[in-house]
């Protein structure tokens, strides 16, 4: 059987992040990717000049499209970034009994613009936290969520995790890929126990769909049947390397994209 994930996002028309690089992400891991548009962005590596919402309904047409023909094996959700759009994603998930479901609560681009409202924060927790069978969040987000500092240390990145699963999400992988140490560690938090997963800090200002990438590579890793654990191992791994790997490419003059094809570019002589 072939392994099909969905990405539940926005668009990105420079192509780094959003459903673009999802499903770029999805391709190189062997995935086969579809997509439901929530909405739409202008933005580039510079920063987001404006977002267009899709209407709730033809959200919900896009998933029952999708869930209705396709077996799909994982979903991966970004930015969600009304009350309106989380409501109908929840909702039609639900009706469709989907799994593998990973949540990238994206609030902020790598520009630092502010991608959804605090009301949409507030029906994130409450409405779509209890469904998922991980959230990704960044220790920005994290913060944001939980209404405290961002955690400065390991020790409060576990606690913040600890608070973040009261919301019902089966587990969270904290991301300290904003943080100050060496390394860019990160850690699984489930019911079952803790995991952490550590990686050089790489010097480049191309970081563009990093928190993207890694949840739909998770989506990957559980759609091929991994588990939750040896996914997001498997995907920090890709990750890594597709950071390591940005910059042989040229792309806009901001924040540019991880290189989603490096292994395969690499093969052919593209990079």
């Amino acid at each position: 059987m072939t392994a099909i994930a969905v990405t539940i996002a926005g668009s990105d028309s420079g192509g780094g992040a959003g459903v673009q690089a999802d499903l770029k992400t999805f391709s190189a891991l062997g995935v086969y990717g579809a997509s439901v548009l929530a909405a739409l962005t202008a933005q580039n590596t510079l920063g987001v000049t404006g977002i267009h919402d899709v209407p709730e309904d033809f959200i919900r047409a896009q998933i029952d499209a999708v869930f209705s023909d396709l077996s799909v094996d994982a979903v991966k959700i970004g930015m969600l970034s009304r009350p309106e759009t989380i409501e109908a994603v929840s909702d039609r998930l639900l009706a469709h009994g989907a799994t593998n479901i990973v949540l990238d609560p994206v609030m902020v681009a790598a520009s630092g613009d502010p991608l959804i409202t605090d009301a949409s924060v507030d029906v994130l927790k409450s409405g779509l936290f209890p469904h998922m069978d991980l959230i990704t969040p960044n220790l920005h987000e994290a913060a944001r969520l939980l209404g405290r500092d961002p955690a400065a240390n390991r020790a409060e990145m576990e606690e913040q995790a600890r608070q973040l699963l009261e919301f019902g999400p089966k587990a969270v992988l904290l991301k300290g890929g904003h943080g100050e140490e060496p390394e860019a560690a990160d850690i699984l938090v489930m019911a079952s126990g803790v995991e952490w997963y550590t990686a050089p800090r790489l010097a480049t200002k191309n970081t563009h769909g990093t928190g993207c990438t890694l949840s739909s590579a998770i989506a990957a890793g559980l759609a091929k049947g991994r588990s939750l654990a040896n996914a997001v191992g498997a995907a920090k791994d890709y990750v890594t390397a597709a950071i390591q790997a940005s910059d042989t490419l040229s792309i806009g003059s901001g924040h540019g994209p991880v290189h989603h094809f490096h292994a395969v570019w690499q093969e052919r002589g593209m990079a």
